[in-house]
């Protein structure tokens, strides 16, 4: 099982959602970092569960524990350990699926490949590793802020068939955090509150999309060919759990136009910067940033785990009905944003380290 992601600036998760903790170690973290741990608690408290009635009820407090890699509140270049503790695992809510089957879960697959799986809240499968690689993105956006000013903002722009039709640059972030599903716009954001308790009631769940703008990647971050940075984006995306589709720039829409209206045109501006007159390309030519805001989405399906019977079968081939029961989010969207942005600070810091090696200076000093 892979375990970690990055090149130079790498993470390995560890722990399962009953186990004892979960836990990450990031390597490669640059020494001389100003630590700033409210940063990083901050970013668990927006994923954490139980912080609304929209979201699955298990209470953690998510406090992070520093276990190595700090000294006199900097990097010290070495291994930063990070540790959470699991305290409200209910394991016995789970007992009833021990030898089955849940409907699109991971219970069957994980059987598959490994002969045993933990049935416990699915384990390592669980959404609940994603609690470690948010620790791990906020230290990796503390280093792009302060090095780099880059600024990652994610946002739910849609739910079921509830979509946010205005451009980016017509919103205000500063309202995302001011409704439990992380919705800019107010108006829409209450619609989509509204939804998903309603489906919740119906013992249902409900996917959408969430929206990520990133400003000030300098251009040329990206490697060619095979590690270009959108594939990496992409790549980093669908290891969230319950996402399903990635697409950057344009995407799809982009096929509807013609290479005349799509092509973005290279210009000087006042400052003698390089900058295009439109960005259908999400801020990427050649699987490299070119300077331009970076933006993309990411589509979620509805949690795989619902308050209604199911048919399916259990270890034996025998059929069973499977019932969810305990406690489980209707909608992924609103704890997933501050994911989405982890991962893709996790992306941006390694290729920040990447550049750092493209060009070396032959002159003498």
């Amino acid at each position: 099982m892979s375990n970690s992601y990055g090149h130079l600036f790498k993470i390995t998760t560890f722990g399962e959602s009953h186990g004892v903790a979960i836990g990450v170690i990031i390597d490669g973290c640059p020494a001389g970092l100003e630590w700033d741990l409210e940063f990083i608690q901050n970013a668990l408290d927006r994923r954490k569960p139980g912080q609304s009635a929209i979201v699955t009820q298990r209470k953690e407090t998510d406090l992070v524990q520093v276990l190595s890699g700090i000294f006199e509140n900097k990097t010290t270049g070495t291994p930063i350990a990070l540790l959470i503790p699991n305290e409200d695992a209910k394991s016995k809510d789970y007992a009833h699926i021990a030898t089955q089957f849940r409907p699109s879960h991971a219970d069957y697959t994980y059987f598959a490949k490994y002969g045993n799986r933990d049935y416990r809240g699915g384990g390592r499968s669980s959404a609940r590793e994603t609690a470690a690689r948010v620790a791990a993105g906020a230290v990796a956006q503390l280093f792009l802020q302060k090095k780099y000013q880059i600024n990652i903002t994610a946002y739910t722009s849609q739910v079921g068939h509830l979509k946010l039709e205005k451009n980016y640059k017509n919103l205000d972030f500063s309202f995302i955090e001011n409704t439990p599903v992380r919705c800019p716009d107010i108006e829409m954001a209450n619609k989509m509150e509204q939804f998903i308790k309603e489906i919740k009631k119906q013992g249902d769940t409900i996917g959408g999309v969430i929206s990520v703008l990133i400003t000030n990647v300098p251009a040329g971050w990206g490697e060619p060919v095979f590690d270009k940075l959108h594939a990496e984006l992409g790549k980093a995306m669908l290891s969230i759990n319950a996402a399903k589709g990635f697409e950057y720039g344009s995407g799809f829409e982009g096929v509807t136009m013609k290479g005349s209206e799509h092509n973005d045109v290279f210009y000087v501006d006042e400052n003698e910067k390089i900058s295009t007159k439109t960005n259908f390309s999400g801020g990427i030519q050649g699987g490299i940033s070119n300077g331009e805001d970076i933006y993309f989405r990411v589509a979620f399906k509805p949690v795989a785990t619902i308050i209604q019977p199911q048919e399916s079968i259990n270890e034996s081939k025998e059929k069973v009905i499977v019932e969810g029961k305990g406690r489980h989010d209707p909608c992924v969207l609103p704890r997933a944003v501050p994911i989405v942005e982890a991962m893709a600070a996790l992306v941006l810091a390694d290729f920040a380290l990447r550049s750092e090696t493209n060009r070396f200076n032959f002159e003498k000093n």
